[in-house]
């Protein structure tokens, strides 16, 4: 089964560095405290090394008679000294403990050994150093609070989690704060990316960071910039050819009307009024590209009774329902313009148009529904792509320049509005058109 791997930079980069941090951290805290006992246990029996060979090179100083009474002398509560004559049996030897190795390196002259009592009763047997004197006899020095060899001894588990939780903590908020201040400056970019494509003309990124991401900053404004001088030209040419056709189209027209065959003459009259219409829609495509209005507060409802008004006139069916509570802000020519494009195609394609109004808490929707025979779902998208005409609509009767959804939604895309199209599940094409409602109004 494979992990999920978190999507965000954010995420990812967060889950690298507890993961690491507490891996490291739980070793490091292992290390210390093995350490720290290996080193404190060292310290230990090299003490009690070094007092045992004190009091070998004391007791062999002394006389005989003396040794006994001085023994007991030597006794306090962790050692206790006794003397053993020669050829005197000895505990069972006990190798590997590093009790024996302190004392072989404190007394590396003299015979030293570790012996192990067992004890009724108690977990750990006692341990029993003994040293050779001179005259033969051993030093016996029982050491009944000796903890026994092995690995090094952890803090209790409540004690060791819950330093390790509050060192992890730490570093998890450490760690939170680097990586957000890292990631800040590409979210940033990010928003500056989707805003560049609603708007090319909106203020260029700050350059200010690290290195790296001013790099990455003056970069994208220098993109932003050649997209928007590259949008400005194409927009400029297209309007130049369209207006510099006007006056071939009207010289041409002028001269129709000196042809004496009538039928001749309509027939050049058709293409003359197909040429003018595809050069004031280029024109109209043109100015879409670079609509810039001041925004104000729209009334959507005043709007749309508007426009039924003025469909109701020129003999279209059109209805209207719902409302609103709030305005909308936005361009009311250009918003004007987009929606009765889409009114006059579903007149144009469907007979009747249905108009719904809804206001959501952070857009406005407008659908607006005809009772057509709808569109394959391969060109709800392409019908916005300039100049694509459907098979249905390449007649002079039904078609158009294939202008007209393009300019929609780019008048739309200018107000930070969307158009989009589906089939209505009863029928018909229906076009639904999002507007962000004002920051102030909700």
């Amino acid at each position: 089964m494979k992990l999920p791997w978190p999507r965000s930079l954010f995420a990812r980069l967060m889950l690298i560095w507890l993961v690491g941090i507490a891996l490291l951290l739980a070793l490091s805290f292992m290390l210390f405290v093995g350490e720290r006992e290996r080193v404190g246990r060292a310290a230990l029996l090299a003490g009690i090394a070094q007092e045992i060979a004190t009091a070998a090179d004391v007791l062999d100083r002394m006389p005989a008679a003396d040794r006994q009474r001085w023994t007991d002398e030597f006794g306090h509560r962790r050692l206790r000294f006794a003397l053993r004559e020669a050829g005197e049996p000895l505990p069972a030897m006990q190798t590997g403990h590093p009790l024996l190795q302190a004392l072989r390196e404190t007394m590396p002259d003299r015979d030293v050994g570790l012996h192990r009592v067992e004890r009724g009763g108690m977990p750990h047997p006692m341990l029993v150093a003994s040293v050779r004197l001179a005259d033969g006899s051993a030093l016996l020095v029982r050491l009944p609070g000796m903890p026994p060899a092995g690995g090094p001894r952890l803090p209790p588990p409540d004690r060791l989690f819950a330093a390790l939780f509050a060192l992890i903590g730490g570093v998890s908020l450490l760690a939170w704060l680097a990586v957000r201040l890292a990631t800040r400056p590409l979210s940033r970019m990010a928003a500056a990316a989707r805003a560049l494509g609603e708007d090319p003309e909106r203020a260029p990124m700050e350059t200010t960071g690290p290195t790296e991401v001013a790099q990455a900053a003056v970069a994208f404004n220098q993109m932003q910039q050649r997209i928007r001088e590259h949008v400005a030209e194409r927009t400029r040419i297209l309007a130049a050819i369209s207006h510099d056709l006007q006056t071939p189209i009207t010289r041409l027209r002028l001269r129709a009307e000196m042809v004496d065959d009538e039928g001749l003459r309509a027939r050049i009259q058709s293409d003359l009024d197909a040429m003018q219409a595809l050069v004031k829609e280029g024109l109209a495509y043109a100015r879409s590209l670079d609509e810039r209005q001041p925004a104000q507060p729209i009334d959507l409802a005043g709007l749309l009774s508007a426009l039924r008004a003025d469909a109701e006139d020129m003999g279209w069916p059109v209805s209207v329902a719902g409302g609103t509570r709030h305005p909308c802000v936005g361009q009311p020519t250009a918003l004007r313009r987009a929606l009765w494009n889409l009114i006059e195609n579903g007149i144009k394609f469907g007979g009747r148009v249905d108009i719904l109004l809804v206001e959501r808490p952070d857009e406005f929707e407008i659908r607006i529904r005809d009772h057509g025979t709808g569109l394959p779902e391969a060109e709800l998208e392409k019908v916005f792509e300039p100049f694509y005409r459907t098979e249905s609509s390449r007649s002079r009767e039904t078609g158009g320049t294939g202008l007209g959804l393009a300019i929609t939604r780019n008048l739309l895309r200018a107000q930070r509005g969307e158009v989009r199209l589906r089939n209505h599940p009863e029928g018909g094409l229906e076009a639904v058109v999002s507007l962000p409602a004002a920051p102030a109004a909700h």
